[in-house]
Formats: C-alpha cells, structure tokens, sequence
C-alpha cells in the first residue's frame, strides 16, 4: 500500500521504478524548498542516482507512489539532465540531518534551550497531492555525567517548533556528518568521489574533514584535479600534508603539479621525508611521459625470492589489480630506485610453479621496458602491443625507477574533464529521455 507519510532517511537507496516495474536508478536524497515564514517546507522531488551514477531530479508530480520496497513513478519518460541545486533549495539528508537545532514546544520543556540533533524528517502528502515536510525526529545530544556513552532519546516535533533550520543557519559550519558517513561505508572510493561531488562545498569540506587521512586519500585520489585542489586549499597546510603523505606517490605528485611551486614545496617541506622522497622523484618527471605517469610502489622482489613468498606479495590487498598482475626482480636494493633490474615474473606464471620453487628460474628477461622519457603515446602503444595493465620503467643504468600501470595511462588519455562529462541523449535502461527543467520553475 502506498504511503502518504514517511521518513525522509528511510526512503535513501530505495529503489526507483517505472510504471512497468522497469528499475531506473536509486533514490540519494529528497530536494526541498523552506520558507522564510515557518510554514512547512514544500517537497519540490527526490534525487535519482541512475546507473551511469549520475544524479537526476524527478518532481514529485510524477511520484505515483512510495512504497516500504520502492518509489514508483507515473511516467518512464524523464530528464536525465544533471541535477543542479538552486538557490533556495536545500538536500534533506545531505544537508538538513545532523543539523543542531532547538526545539520550543511546550509538551517538552525537556528540551528547552537544549541544542538536540535532527536525525530524520517526516514527510506527507495533502489533499493537493503536494509533499510537504510537517514533522522533525530530533535526539538529544549526549551529556556528560548523564547517561554518558549513550544515544539520547528521539522526540519527533512539528516542523514550526523547530528554530535553526532557516538557510542562513544551514550554513553555519560545524555541522555534524554522521548521516552521511553512514551512506558512504562500504561505498568503493570512486564511488564515495562522485556523490561528494554532488554535495555543496560546505558539506563537501566538513565530510573530508571527518574522513580519516586513508580513506580520505582513497577518495580524493578519484576526483577531477581542480576539485582536489579546491578541497587541499581548504584542509589547511597540516591536514593538507597528512593527506599527501597518505596518497600513493604519483597520485600525490599529479596534485602538486598542479600547485603554484612555492605552495608545493611548503607542502612537501611538511610531508615526512621517507613519504616526500618518492614524490619529490616523480615531479622531476615530465607528466606526460612514463616517469610522470609510474608509481614507485611496485612489487619488487629478488632471484631467491620463492614462489609462495612472490604471491604472498600479490595477495596484499592494498594493491591494485593491475600492479598485482606482475613483480619486478632486481639485485638489491628492492627499494626504487633499485638494483640492475633482471626481469619481471607475471602473476599467471607463478601460479603454475612449486611454491617452493625460487623465481630466478622464471624471470621473464625479454619483456621490453620503458625509459622514463618515453612520451604517453608510446607507452600507450607498449601496452597495446604487449598485452599488459602493467610495466616496468627502467633508467639508462638500468636500475628499476617504478611501474605503470593501464589505469594511469587512461586517465591521462580521456579528456581532462571524463569524470564530469554526462550521458544526457543517452537512455539509461531504456528510459526514454527529454530535455528540460525537470519540473522545476
């Protein structure tokens, strides 16, 4: 049975059909519009991620219905065009919950001059068929020496006794993130990338602000390079080189490169040197060119390196497909830059061998490697020719300076602006497509 009231919280990541039943995407975030005269907010539509991730806007007119498994709409024709947010416009989940607000309703005097949590939003649909926000789930926030390490109790209110929710207040920073980090767990770094994209700055800056540097790395590491310089000048130098030191190498030296010289070498100055070395080595490197593009954090191994020791190498999670897909065996210093390079062994073969086995007698010694000055159509042309993700980058003394890997290559291939780049003439599922507003004035 279809609901005329719901909470806003509960309706993330339910599933978006066509009247047929046909999946269009998935639900993120419920678009309002709040008043400047207390009256309750007017729901103008809800955000739809489609499977190309990009996100729509889809009016609540042409919600047929809200079900406990999914939102129906009344048309499978819709505008793919990316959503945009107005001005007056605010996200329910993204930016209203976690808000601090007060409460003045006097059946709770509990509450009075008490700084309480909103954690939900209560939306319902009048005779009219409009969608309207009419009641707030708050929390008390916990205190202590009062029921400390405990979540204090949820009291839902009409939305006219609550005071904090106008837009200026909105706008205040400090606001808490933990609705939003609840949606990002177990969410793939690129993913998390792109739905912070979708944030207004303010929102944008205090998530990263609650990431740890890991996870934080992982996901900036996925962003279009003008918005990681955007989110690293608002982190502040200390946070900023915590960040550098936390990416890989060449990620870390793509985003200083992308600095004015003196703010790159003050970060650097930061950064701890074992962590800086790498990256200072990489940005003597023209980006365009296999130097630029390898990282220095290969697998690197020598001759009397077993087997079953190469593959434990290869199961370390932190390691991407492509750089897992082969070692490099070199005469100590396995530390790049390293030894005379010897040959590389590739994953599929150390699979067919004795654990026991030791790998110099399966180094592969005619793979051709790249020098660092090979320009980017060459190493795109290496790839194409040898079938590889992955390649070793050796200098004139032949000593071991790092790896290239397949992904790098195509992010230097694609037009600067792919990440951004939509699929607006494209059916998505075969959902007929129009252009327009989206239902909004």
């Amino acid at each position: 049975m279809a609901a005329t009231k719901v909470f806003a919280a509960r309706l993330a990541g339910l599933v978006v059909l066509g009247p047929d039943g046909e999946s269009i995407g998935r639900l993120r975030d419920i678009v309002i519009s709040i008043r400047y005269d207390r009256q309750q907010p007017r729901v103008l539509g809800v955000l739809v991620e489609l499977p190309t991730r990009k996100r729509i806007f889809v009016p609540m007119l042409r919600v047929q219905a809200i079900e406990p498994g999914a939102l129906t709409l009344t048309t499978g024709t819709i505008s793919v065009r990316r959503f945009e947010q107005r001005p007056g416009e605010l996200l329910a989940i993204a930016q209203i919950l976690d808000s601090t607000v007060r409460v003045a309703d006097p059946e709770l005097p509990q509450l009075a001059g008490v700084d309480v949590v909103v954690v939900d939003l209560g939306i319902e649909q009048g005779r009219t068929r409009d969608w309207v926000v009419s009641r707030v789930a708050v929390r008390e926030r916990r205190r202590l020496g009062v029921g400390f390490g405990r979540r204090g109790a949820v009291h839902v209110v009409d939305w006219a006794q609550v005071r904090g929710l106008t837009q200026t207040e909105l706008n205040l920073p400090g606001q808490d993130v933990t609705q939003l980090l609840e949606q990002f767990e177990g969410m793939r770094p690129a993913d998390v990338a792109h739905m912070l994209r979708e944030l207004p700055l303010k929102r944008r800056i205090e998530v990263a602000a609650a990431f740890d540097d890991e996870r934080l790395a992982d996901v900036v590491q996925e962003l279009p390079e003008n918005d990681q310089v955007d989110l690293l000048e608002q982190l502040g130098v200390e946070r900023a080189a915590d960040l550098l030191e936390a990416m890989d190498p060449d990620d870390a030296a793509d985003l200083l490169g992308e600095l004015p010289e003196g703010e790159a070498e003050s970060l650097l100055a930061l950064m701890d040197p074992e962590d800086s070395e790498p990256v200072r080595r990489l940005l003597e490197h023209a980006p365009y060119t296999a130097g630029g593009l390898m990282t220095p954090d290969a697998i690197v191994i020598t001759a009397s390196t077993t087997v079953a020791e190469a593959l434990a190498r290869i199961r370390d999670p932190e390691l991407t497909p492509a750089l897992a897909s082969m070692a490099f065996v070199v005469r100590p210093p396995t530390a790049t830059p390293t030894g005379r390079y010897l040959g590389c062994v590739h994953f599929q073969q150390l699979l067919r061998e004795p654990p026991a086995n030791l790998v110099g007698g399966i180094v592969d010694t005619d793979l051709v490697q790249l020098r660092p000055d090979a320009p980017l159509t060459a190493v795109t042309r290496y790839f194409a020719t040898y079938n590889l993700v992955c390649g070793p980058v050796v200098d004139a003394e032949n000593h071991l300076l790092g790896a290239v890997t397949v992904d790098d290559v195509l992010d230097h291939l694609l037009p600067e602006d792919w990440r951004e780049q939509d699929e607006d003439h494209h059916d998505v599922h075969g959902v007929p497509v129009i252009e327009g507003t989206g239902g909004r004035a």
